[in-house]
């Protein structure tokens, strides 16, 4: 009994051991199918990352061609540009009218000599000192006669103004004449006398009487100067700063010079026609100081644009070309403005107001010598004085 039994348990564990045999292989097919399938995974997320990052690159690449693209666009539009002309009308020689320029300033100055010469310089009350005397009338004075007769007694040149009293209603005609002295009171009731007898009808009462110290009108004087001189630096470090990347120290200085030549016309035409230098001739020339810097403020901007735009052209090129540029807006705004002060000189003229003729009729001049100066003096001056600078440098070299 003992012997089948051992016999059945050996023949049993074969079949076991078989069992193990494939649990155990079964086991191993599964861990290898698990790590095939997170070899899968990782290769798939390797393979997706570096898709990821292949798309960046082409991006990125895609960007730099967009913008060498864009940059080749814009420089061939610049070179284009450049090509291209900057102004398209004609382009006048203003640089080849140096003795023009300069014929017309020697002749401005020859004119101003012989004026002052031939008729003087008539400072008014404010500036030399003199008397104020102002009479009340009744009916209507000749402004003439009054002029002639108080010459008679004074022996001097006088200036006679009427107007209305603001105090009542009657007429005041006011008679000044420049003097050292002033008028005392003998010569000046020898003075009052002398009118009431030419003129008996218009009933002339004294109602009042000043005067100006000589010292007090020098100061005034002085003043006028100042003010002037002090405008003239101004306007040299102004455009010395603005246009300082064309020379602007220079530029600045022919710019002033500019000036003085419209002031040297506005004060010859005043003594041309005998008209005293007064507070209106201050006006004037204050007037055209502003007027003529403005013009000139415009060209030398125009140069500057120029040389932005046409990087290689000459100083001469330039310009020329920023006053060809600028030539119609100046004519343009030069008539309108001179038309103005002609209507008013007109309309002085007609009602008798003599007075404004001394600040319209120098204006116009100035106005249009400032027109003149800001396209002919101030640049051509301007460019000798920088082919004489360029000069020096190259016989220093």
């Amino acid at each position: 009994m003992s012997k089948k039994g051992g016999k059945k348990n050996n023949s049993n564990k074969p079949k076991q051991n078989v069992q193990k045999a494939a649990d155990t292989a079964k086991k191993n097919v599964q861990k290898a199918e698990n790590a095939a399938e997170q070899t899968l995974k990782e290769t798939k997320k390797t393979v997706s990352s570096s898709a990821a990052v292949s798309k960046e690159e082409a991006k990125e690449v895609l960007n730099s061609v967009a913008s060498l693209k864009t940059k080749a666009a814009a420089s061939a539009a610049a070179k284009s540009k450049s090509k291209a002309p900057v102004y398209t009308g004609k382009v006048y020689n203003f640089c080849g009218k140096k003795r023009m320029i300069l014929g017309i300033l020697i002749a401005v100055i020859a004119v101003l000599i012989v004026g002052i010469i031939a008729r003087g310089i008539r400072f008014a009350i404010e500036f030399k000192g003199g008397t104020l005397i102002t009479y009340t009338y009744d009916g209507e004075l000749d402004t003439k006669e009054v002029e002639n007769t108080v010459r008679e007694v004074i022996d001097t040149s006088v200036t006679v103004r009427t107007g209305d009293s603001l105090d009542s209603d009657s007429k005041q005609i006011t008679i000044s004449f420049t003097s050292e002295d002033g008028l005392n009171v003998d010569r000046q009731e020898q003075l009052t006398s002398a009118l009431q007898e030419k003129n008996p009808d218009n009933n002339l009462v004294l109602f009042d009487s000043n005067d100006v110290s000589p010292s007090s009108g020098r100061e005034f004087l002085m003043k006028c100067v100042v003010a002037v001189i002090f405008a003239a630096i101004l306007v040299i470090i102004y455009i010395a700063v603005r246009f300082r990347k064309i020379g602007g120290w220079s530029a600045g200085a022919c710019s002033v010079f500019a000036l003085l030549h419209d002031l040297l016309v506005a004060l010859t035409v005043s003594i041309l026609c005998g008209f005293e230098f007064n507070s209106n001739i201050v006006a004037v020339l204050l007037t055209i100081l502003g007027y003529s810097i403005n013009n000139t403020i415009v060209i030398y901007d125009r140069i500057r644009e120029n040389r932005t735009l046409m990087p290689k052209a000459s100083l001469t090129e330039l310009i020329n070309t920023g006053c060809s540029q600028s030539l119609t807006r100046s004519i343009r705004t030069s008539v309108t403005t001179i038309s103005t002060m002609l209507i008013i000189t007109i309309v002085v003229l007609v009602t008798g107001y003599d007075s404004l003729l001394s600040f319209s009729v120098p204006l116009m001049a100035g106005l249009i010598s400032g027109t003149y100066s800001s396209l002919f003096v101030a640049p051509v001056t301007w460019h000798w004085w920088k082919n004489r600078e360029k000069a020096k440098k190259a016989a220093a070299k």
